[in-house]
């Protein structure tokens, strides 16, 4: 007995059919289980329109305007949500690299500034100490010249003696004066490099605070894909799309004409 032709176009569009379906229905419950989730849609997407270029070139469909139009409405509209959680997912990234980057800087900046205080610490020591030897032996001679008793049985006339009290004077107040100013510039420097790494520290620790309420705020469902729901919606409106070209376009049978 030969096959009718119309029925065996029915037959073969039933394949086509059954496995389009098949194939958008199993990439509509793919769920991918691991992070980043946006390294899979490009090739999900792919995978899609392949089975919908399979489906619409094959020679027994009869694809109609309708169709192409829902179909191309159905694509954009899980581009477009793909491409946000695609955007929401790298920005989360993003946040943790700038987090871990902003504590390294922190952690960096604050050895820095110990081994930068250190180097001053051993500058002023080097510095003030022979200062303050200098500013106590000069005292020792003023001392000295101050319990120098005159006379002329003494061998030292008073003017003498004040003469030489004003000049121990004038070095022991000339090296107070260098020691001060030695004290009030390492003073300085201590309170600038001070001012510089709190001001740092605190451009930091406000870059960490931000990141870390961008990273709790695309936290939602980071570990979870949360593109499932989505791409199903997508691939169930394509499935209904398919039936419904099939009900326009499908020849009606024999029966059907009669009933």
């Amino acid at each position: 007995m030969e096959t009718n032709p119309k029925e065996q176009n029915v037959s073969s569009l039933n394949g086509v059919v059954s496995r389009a379906l098949n194939s958008i229905g199993n990439l509509g419950h793919q769920v991918f289980a691991l992070a980043p989730f946006y390294e899979h849609f490009d090739r999900w997407l792919m995978n899609l329109q392949n089975v919908l270029i399979d489906f619409e070139s094959n020679q027994v469909v009869t694809v109609d305007d309708q169709f192409r139009e829902k179909r191309s409405q159905v694509f954009s509209g899980i581009e477009s949500a793909l491409r946000d959680k695609r955007f929401k997912e790298v920005s989360r990234a993003e946040a943790i690299r700038s987090l871990l980057s902003s504590k390294n800087i922190l952690l960096q900046t604050e050895q820095q500034y110990i081994v930068k205080m250190k180097e001053i610490a051993d500058r002023k020591e080097h510095t003030i100490k022979p200062l303050m030897r200098k500013v106590e032996v000069l005292q020792e001679e003023l001392d000295g010249v101050l319990q120098i008793r005159t006379g002329f049985l003494r061998g030292t006339s008073k003017k003498i003696k004040a003469q030489k009290e004003e000049e121990a004077t004038l070095r022991l107040t000339s090296a107070k004066k260098e020691l001060e100013e030695a004290i009030r510039t390492f003073g300085a420097e201590e309170e600038g490099l001070r001012g510089e790494y709190e001001h740092m520290k605190l451009k930091i620790l406000e870059q960490t605070t931000n990141d870390q309420r961008e990273i709790e705020r695309l936290e939602t469902a980071s570990q979870i894909d949360d593109s499932v729901e989505d791409r199903r919606i997508a691939c169930e409106n394509l499935t209904n799309a398919i039936n419904a070209l099939l009900k326009r376009t499908q020849p009606v049978s024999k029966t059907e004409n009669e009933t």
